[in-house]
């Protein structure tokens, strides 16, 4: 599902619509109050009132069992999820959405406002592209098995170059990664690198009959002697890797994170970092299969909260935990 694809398969809102139905009703459409399948769908042609108003077509559809309380009660297609509160047509949606499942090292909002033609509303389009985000989470868990390479990495911003004027010193982001060997990856913002705050995300997210992969820093040396019965440890200073004991397939899954962060956001905020760090892993773990990312993350947008405006940009507390949330 590349951009050309959403396009062309999506090209009215009649269109957007029955995509939307067929994701969110499988077995057919169901009343959103009672879950009765016996509902009809009515269609209302555009109009204009007196006053001027533009009504625009809608598909609606109601309920007709007998007997419940909301007989005859009318929900449309978006009823009860993200897109209803939204003012932007169902194709924008698609459209972003396209954009962002596809950029394999992330899209600004700056750059996804061009391909909409929105370049005069930057922050609606910023907004529309953390809602996209929030909805990139995985909806099961399991422990992570097998062989798990773990380490961390920093995303401090980049010093200045020389003749240019020092940036203000900020707080130092910590990104713990975990990744199976030939299985998911995860990306957890964590407040410091020590054993206080790694080990409760390990203990979180790795089973302990796995095979523990670190390379020889103190804090993983404690940790897999007081948890694990299998870890495996690799010296970075003498060697990036022997055989099997290396930790470069999570290394790579950073090189990845660092290029979209410095390259496509220039720049993000602690309080952001993990729907980032969400929605690259979450894109990670589903490459390969675009039509199923993109299906995925419409269903995260149906069946998931709604993120309000008024919550991304509270003044809280600018901390990874608050922003992994």
């Amino acid at each position: 599902m590349n951009t050309i694809n959403v396009i062309t398969k999506f090209k009215t809102e009649d269109e957007c619509i029955d995509h939307l139905i067929s994701l969110r009703w499988p077995n057919g459409v169901c009343c959103i109050k009672c879950g009765g399948l016996n509902v009809t769908e009515m269609r209302i042609e555009a109009s204009k009132r007196k006053n001027g108003k533009f009504i625009p077509a809608r598909r609606l559809f109601r309920c007709m069992n007998e007997g419940e309380k909301c007989f005859g009660y009318q929900f449309t297609a978006k009823a009860g999820t993200i897109f209803d509160s939204s003012h932007l047509p169902l194709k924008l949606w698609f459209m972003a959405i396209g954009l962002i499942v596809e950029a394999k090292k992330g899209m600004s909002a700056l750059q996804v406002a061009r391909h909409l033609g929105m370049e005069k509303s930057y922050k609606t389009v910023w907004y529309l592209c953390h809602r996209i985000r929030e909805a990139m989470q995985e909806s099961g868990f399991e422990f992570l098995t097998g062989t798990v390479e773990v380490d961390e990495t920093y995303m401090t911003p980049r010093k200045p170059r020389k003749g240019h004027p020092k940036v203000k010193k900020q707080e130092e982001m910590v990104v713990l990664g975990m990744r199976q060997r030939g299985g998911p990856l995860r990306l957890i913002p964590v407040k410091t690198s020590r054993m206080v705050h790694i080990e409760p995300e390990i203990v979180k997210h790795i089973s302990p009959d796995a095979m523990l992969q670190t390379d020889k820093a103190m804090t993983y040396d404690i940790i897999g002697r007081r948890l694990f019965v299998n870890h495996r440890m690799i010296d970075h200073i003498r060697t990036y890797g022997e055989g099997e004991n290396h930790t470069n397939t999570v290394e790579s899954a950073f090189s990845l994170l660092k290029k979209g962060v410095y390259g496509a956001f220039h720049k993000v905020s602690i309080k952001h970092l993990g729907r980032y760090c969400n929605e690259f892993s979450y894109r990670f773990n589903r490459r390969g299969n675009q039509a199923g990312l993109f299906d995925a993350t419409v269903k995260g947008l149906v069946n998931g909260k709604a993120l309000r405006f008024k919550s991304l940009i509270a003044s809280v507390s600018e901390s990874p935990s608050d922003a992994s949330q």
